[in-house]
């Protein structure tokens, strides 16, 4: 049985005594703290569930310090019931602009505080309740919105996702006059990997594909699935030198690389576009070239990059 841990902040010794040996005989675990910087002290370091506050301290007034651990993002859910011996009106209307949650005047019954405690504990429990579902739903949908923009295979952006972040960057591109370039990659010979090795092992290998062109890349560059064995690049704030060093890192590593589940080496086809150029001014265009170069890479043979000139 898990049992409330009670903040007690009384400077009193003896009510504090009295309040505390009444609350650890009906089963709850007590924290005492005599002054308010103790008291802030205690809830920020201790898993307090709820905190009888007294209104009058001898260093801060209880005010303050429900103000402070309202303010606080650690402490700000504890639940917080202020005990005075004034009892009127405006009193409790300082204390519940502070952020208390509860009031209780000087002298309480004990039946009355026990009411009160497990009122609160019991408001507290379905707002920790609310907070956890709301975590597991924005869980949810995070993984949702992943799983919407992700190809499944080779946990990539997917070609939908790709489309939407060239449009912006090409538009951000054109704004301020920066270049920007785009590589499409295929696989050769990929089917041949299927038929010889099988759809598991040709998974495999675009899986390692996806690993090793990622590895190439700056974390500011955009790699994505383009559908099958095909593979598209964006590369912002670069030029056609700076794209054809990147492209010559991803066709190097993957000749060269040693793939699991075959004993065949693997090439690729590299075709490149880029912006500024005259023929190219929409996100859809500097796509379609690097798709027309590497045809012209494939055309001459495979396992080579073509520059759109």
């Amino acid at each position: 049985m898990v049992v409330a841990k009670i903040l007690l902040v009384e400077d009193d010794k003896i009510q504090a005594k009295f309040a505390k040996d009444f609350l650890e005989a009906s089963g709850y675990e007590v924290l005492l703290a005599e002054d308010g910087k103790s008291a802030i002290k205690i809830a920020k370091t201790e898993n307090v569930d709820i905190i009888l506050l007294d209104l009058v301290l001898p260093d801060m007034n209880g005010n303050e310090v429900c103000r402070w651990l309202k303010l606080n993002q650690d402490t700000k859910g504890i639940p917080i019931i202020m005990l005075t011996v004034k009892g009127s009106t405006m009193e409790k209307v300082e204390g519940l602009k502070a952020g208390a949650d509860d009031y209780l005047p000087k002298p309480y019954s004990e039946i009355e505080l026990t009411a009160r405690i497990y009122a609160s504990l019991r408001t507290k429990s379905l707002q920790d309740e609310l907070r956890k579902k709301n975590r597991e739903l924005e869980e949810i949908l995070t993984k949702v919105e992943l799983l919407a923009i992700t190809d499944p295979l080779t946990e990539l952006y997917n070609r939908r996702h790709f489309e939407s972040l060239i449009e912006k960057e090409f538009n951000r591109s054109v704004r301020y006059k920066s270049p920007i370039s785009c590589l499409m990659i295929d696989v050769d010979h990929f089917k041949n990997v299927n038929d010889e090795f099988g759809h598991r092992a040709g998974d495999s290998v675009l899986k390692e594909i996806s690993a090793i062109i990622k590895n190439c890349l700056r974390t500011v560059d955009t790699v994505a699935r383009w559908g099958g064995e095909e593979f598209v690049v964006l590369l912002p704030r670069t030029d056609k030198e700076s794209a054809l060093q990147a492209a010559s890192r991803i066709l190097t590593g993957i000749s060269t690389h040693t793939f699991s589940n075959i004993d065949k080496q693997i090439t690729i086809s590299i075709g490149i576009s880029n912006m500024p150029a005259y023929s190219i001014d929409s996100a859809e265009k500097l796509i379609d070239t690097s798709d027309s170069v590497l045809y012209e890479a494939k055309a001459k043979g495979r396992n080579r990059i073509e520059v759109a000139s």
